[in-house]
């Protein structure tokens, strides 16, 4: 170490006696999605293989979404098969990430007006 370098130290406080501190520490990922993301890493190495990947998930999302689209009218779960269809291809693509996002900001300001609404109709 040079006299003009700067060593940085972290310091931690000890979590409080039975409780865990989880903003210092958060916590692990399970087993299963350590296993996914090791997954998805060997997929990423082999150019083609990552190509079809995408490919089927973009597919598979697609599919979902438009046979949510088809469903909504009717009675049944057609919003919740194209959240679905947007969550696979949120997986893949970061445009359905940003999508994703924009709509729960959406549908969360939606069920704040929607609990303002009912609670100013019992007053």
């Amino acid at each position: 170490m040079t006299p003009d370098t700067i060593q940085v130290v972290e310091i931690r406080e000890a979590p409080a006696r039975g409780r865990q501190n989880e903003a210092a520490d958060p916590p692990r990922p399970r087993a299963f999605v350590r296993a996914g993301r090791a997954v998805r890493r060997a997929i990423a190495r082999n150019r083609w293989v990552d190509l079809a990947y995408r490919t089927l998930v973009g597919l598979i999302g697609t599919v979902l979404v438009i046979l949510g689209l088809i469903i909504v009218p009717l009675p049944g779960p057609g919003w919740l098969i194209v959240f679905g269809g947007l969550a696979v291809l949120a997986t893949e693509f970061g445009w359905a990430q940003r999508l994703a996002h924009a709509l729960r900001v959406r549908l969360e300001r939606f069920w704040a007006w929607w609990k303002a609404r009912r609670a100013a109709r019992r007053a």
